[in-house]
């Protein structure tokens, strides 16, 4: 029997745990570690999840303690089980892992995705921040358009109880205060209930499959981060950002998500320079010729850009975006610019607690304020770093408002973006062939 070790961060890693080595008598896992989320290390993955074979659960340790790990548990194969990972950052955690003395591993697609009764539309990512959130609200639109009744299954964000978040389900606002979301959870269901889409997520997606095949015709597998998808897809659907060029061939696991696409979507062609635009368009004829490329604008709007103009503004941006998706701004500071402010007022001097260790370790990030919100602490930190930050306006541009979820003493606006195909025939047409395409698969 080997011994297995899975680097993770609370999402793929189980997954992969679930589906290949739950009940397999081959390999026994000895712990997960885990990085990118803060407070996942220290927890364990729960015996109600882990199943016979490991009465007592399993462990979760930091990443940063690798070497030790492989020492003192005597493991044989380390196996990466996360996303959105530079080249360089996937090869060093590789020799560090040979050198310890174990084999490294990358799981294949076909070991780990599950069949679906129905059909399912992925949309997935080659960096975290392309825009595939409002990729997905548009293409659940357009299904139902056809007369579908699809659900939405949202890749993973355990961060609560892992055995009661085993399946998920959010049909309503309510549900989000129910099974007490955090921010990034709330960023990215709350805009599908709005549209009267149901959410599913969780932890086991085996369960959290066969029970959303029970109310819907089709299953939108909405990624994260720039993961593939858990479920074998019969349309997959890939983003792309012309605002990182190149990113689309240099980080793990979206360049996999790239060459497997039977769609790229090239979005913010309408704030991307164009030749940043052409460069991504020759890596995808390069990486996967055959692909349909659609080309879309995000229109980022504000209800009110007098408010903006001439103003010292506070800009807060979707988290994940700029901290692992490394973008060093995002729509809140586009909107800033096209409204005339006067200034972007940097709140590195002014945060607080884990607000100003997220500004240490991303010192990419300047002018503007991520919105981290994993914890209730570190929900207040982030409205102390909001208090006391000096500034005429608070432009909020996280999916959400956040207005809602914390106390904001400012006078705020939001800023929205949503897609527009600028490519035809688009979406539509794709997705009227997936009941034939899939009838052709059966035969």
């Amino acid at each position: 029997m080997k011994k297995v070790l899975i680097l993770g961060a609370a999402g793929r890693d189980f997954h992969n745990f679930n589906t290949f080595f739950r009940d397999n008598l081959d390999y026994h896992v000895v712990a997960f570690t885990a990085t990118q989320i803060p407070d996942i290390a220290g927890r364990q993955y729960p015996p109600e999840l882990a199943g016979r074979l490991y009465p007592e659960g399993i462990p979760i340790f930091e990443e940063k303690d690798l070497e030790k790990i492989i020492a003192d548990e005597q493991v044989d194969t380390v196996v990466f089980s996360y996303s959105d990972v530079s080249y360089p950052t996937l090869m060093h955690l590789a020799s560090r892992t040979v050198a310890a003395g174990a084999d490294f591993w990358l799981l294949g697609t076909e070991h780990t995705q599950i069949k679906s009764r129905v059909p399912v539309v992925s949309v997935c990512a080659a960096r975290t921040g392309c825009g595939k959130s409002p990729v997905s609200r548009l293409v659940a639109a357009k299904l139902r358009e056809q007369g579908h009744k699809p659900a939405v299954i949202r890749h993973p964000m355990p961060y609560g109880n892992l055995a009661e978040q085993a399946v998920q389900r959010f049909a309503t606002l309510k549900d989000l205060d129910l099974q007490q979301c955090t921010i990034e959870e709330r960023e990215e269901y709350e805009p599908h209930i709005r549209l009267g889409t149901i959410v599913y997520a969780g932890v086991d997606y085996e369960k959290i499959l066969r029970q959303a095949e029970t109310e819907a015709d089709v299953i939108l597998w909405d990624g994260g981060n720039n993961d593939t998808p858990f479920y074998v897809s019969d349309l997959e659907i890939v983003v792309v950002d012309p605002h990182r060029p190149g990113h689309e061939l240099a980080y793990f696991p979206g360049e996999v998500n790239l060459r497997r696409a039977d769609v790229v979507v090239i979005n913010k062609v309408d704030t991307a320079a164009p030749q940043d635009v052409e460069t991504v368009r020759r890596n995808i004829k390069q990486a996967n010729p055959t692909a349909t490329v659609i080309e879309m604008a995000c229109r980022v709007s504000v209800a009110s850009p007098e408010m903006i103009k001439g103003k010292n503004v506070l800009v807060v941006e979707d988290g994940p975006t700029l901290t692992h998706g490394e973008m060093p701004y995002g729509a809140g500071v586009v909107a800033a610019r096209q409204c005339g402010a006067a200034q972007l007022v940097d709140p590195r001097p002014y945060a607080v607690g884990s607000i100003r260790g997220t500004f240490e370790r991303f010192p990419h990030l300047t002018s503007l304020l991520p919105a981290m919100g994993y914890s209730a602490m570190q929900r207040h930190e982030l409205e102390e770093t909001i208090r006391m930050t000096p500034c005429d306006l608070v432009l909020i541009a996280t999916p959400i408002d956040l207005a809602s979820v914390i106390k904001i003493d400012r006078p705020t606006l939001r800023v929205t973006y949503e897609v527009e195909e600028l490519t035809k025939p688009g979406l539509s047409e794709k997705l009227a062939a997936l009941a034939t395409r899939r009838e052709h698969a059966l035969v």
